[in-house]
């Protein structure tokens, strides 16, 4: 059969029909809001529903306050700290770093180096000339006098690194008796570290061997060692140097593997003529970072240290700063930056480095944009308690002096011994925790809904979907209206080209 052409008169245009939504009366008493339906009844508008509005916006505002207060408390970002003691049966034993006070040996001080550093160690004035020889002993003054007699001397290369290398003590010579729970220990269980005290050693570094356990604490179970600090060896004193030291004795810092020592800053004295118990107990901290906390979670951006910590944080800092302004490092920093002579150490590194210097106060000044050292995420750090015993004691003078071939003046000028032990096999946590997150936010804010107005999220979503219907309602009827009016004005016969463009479509 053949298609009837369509006509301007079979052309209609139909409005689709927009469901009204439901009066507000009908919805309040719908709605699982409570008190609403008080408020929007059926009847003419009475006293009674003025006054449930009133409770209705009272405790609308009451919700408001609560809500805006919690959410303030929670952009307070708060934490709470836990503390925490575990019992291990076994733990890692710490990193024990010791150094000998004095740098240099006397008698390792050749007359080579005495024409490079005899200045900086002030046992020379600028002329090469010996400073204040009334201050000097006999025996000392002559075999100062034959190592500064420069006449017809050539002067050889001088290297930093090399002279405290081999100045320094030496821990085969120190090292009178080791143990470690109960078995002997050996110089080789010594790592050579250099620091600012020069030559140090660090036992059980993880670097000489495996880590070493306790098994149990208290006494016997951990280090001990009996050491000979050599101060007939020690470098004369005439003047204030960085470089020499007016005490006598070693300096101990007992640290984790993962963190270089830093023993200038955050290490003990130990004196000859005593023994000393260091008891430790290991604290394990995990701190937030921002903006609970002030930790730092990315791990440190250098050249030198793998694992972020503090002490390796200042030393690479400390390195960079005298590499941008001396152009050398000091032997104990990393890098590949040129040691500095014994000239720069005294004109240039030792003052940037020192306190009350001004180059130390723009170090320091500089440190919020130059040196950021924020508290790392997790650390580990050893809690001390130090007690002390007199040695040698009369009774036992006479055998020690007799065992290692010294005077008893020496053995009680120059013997120490170092007891360093876990108080008890357990360790503390310390752990920062958010106080206050998310879930609590909300738990807090449905919470109060329920408690002001009777609310859940559902409730909102309610109140929501009869907005968006009769939002929906009303421009659909301003629209239909707009349309009715150009049709009264333009006439309802379509145009030849509104027909063409619907048949087309059409097919």
């Amino acid at each position: 059969s053949q298609m009837k052409p369509a006509t301007v008169m079979d052309l209609k245009v139909e409005a689709v029909p927009v469901d009204e939504p439901p009066p507000l009366q009908v919805f309040a008493h719908m709605s699982t809001l409570h008190g609403i339906a008080h408020i929007f009844s059926y009847d003419r508008i009475t006293a009674r529903c003025c006054l449930w509005l009133l409770f209705f916006l009272s405790s609308v505002a009451f919700l408001l306050c609560v809500c805006v207060d919690r959410v303030l408390f929670y952009l307070e970002y708060p934490h709470v700290t836990k503390l925490d003691e575990v019992v291990a049966p076994s733990m890692v034993f710490p990193a024990v770093t010791i150094c000998n006070l004095n740098a240099f040996r006397f008698g390792r001080v050749t007359r080579n180096d005495l024409y490079h550093a005899g200045e900086l160690l002030a046992l020379l004035n600028s002329r090469y000339e010996i400073r204040d020889v009334h201050l000097i002993e006999e025996s000392v003054l002559e075999a100062l006098k034959t190592k500064a007699d420069f006449q017809n001397f050539k002067p050889r290369p001088f290297n930093m690194l090399e002279f405290y290398n081999r100045t320094g003590h030496d821990i085969r010579d120190m090292l009178l008796a080791c143990q470690f729970r109960g078995s002997p220990c050996r110089p080789e269980d010594f790592k050579v570290v250099f620091t600012r005290y020069g030559k140090c050693y660090t036992f059980n570094s993880g670097e000489t061997g495996p880590l070493l356990v306790s098994m149990k604490g208290g006494m016997g179970s951990g280090l001990e060692i009996m050491l000979d600090i050599q101060q007939d060896e020690y470098l004369p004193v005439w003047g204030e140097t960085d470089e020499t030291s007016f005490e006598a004795g070693i300096k101990v810092q007992v640290h984790s593997q993962d963190e270089p020592p830093f023993i200038d800053q955050l290490g003990f004295g130990v004196a000859p003529g005593f023994q000393t118990f260091v008891s430790c107990q290991e604290q394990r901290l995990m701190y937030l970072p921002p903006p609970w906390g002030n930790c730092k979670a990315n791990p440190l951006d250098s050249d030198f240290f793998s694992s972020y910590s503090i002490s390796a944080c200042r030393i690479d800092c400390e390195t960079r700063y005298l590499v941008e302004n001396c152009n050398c490092r000091m032997v104990h920093m990393p890098g590949d930056a040129p040691y500095c002579t014994p000239e720069l150490y005294k004109e240039c590194a030792d003052p940037a480095l020192d306190a009350p210097t001004f180059s130390r106060h723009f170090l320091v000044e500089r440190d919020n944009d130059y040196c950021m050292c924020d508290t790392p995420c997790n650390a580990t750090r050893y809690s001390k308690e130090l007690s002390f015993v007199k040695i040698p004691s009369k009774a036992s003078a006479k055998y020690l002096a007799k065992k290692f071939s010294k005077s008893e003046k020496y053995i009680a000028d120059n013997v120490l011994v170092l007891d360093v032990f876990f108080e008890a096999l357990n360790y503390e946590t310390i752990e920062q925790r958010k106080a206050y997150e998310v879930a609590g936010l909300l738990g807090d804010i449905g919470g109060q809904m329920g408690l002001f107005i009777g609310a859940s999220i559902l409730t909102i979503l309610e109140l929501f979907d009869y907005l968006y219907e009769v939002a929906k309602y009303k421009l659909c009827r301003c629209s239909d209206k707009k349309d009715q009016n150009n049709s009264a004005d333009h006439g309802t016969v379509l145009g030849l080209d509104d027909v063409k463009c619907h048949v087309s479509n059409f097919h």
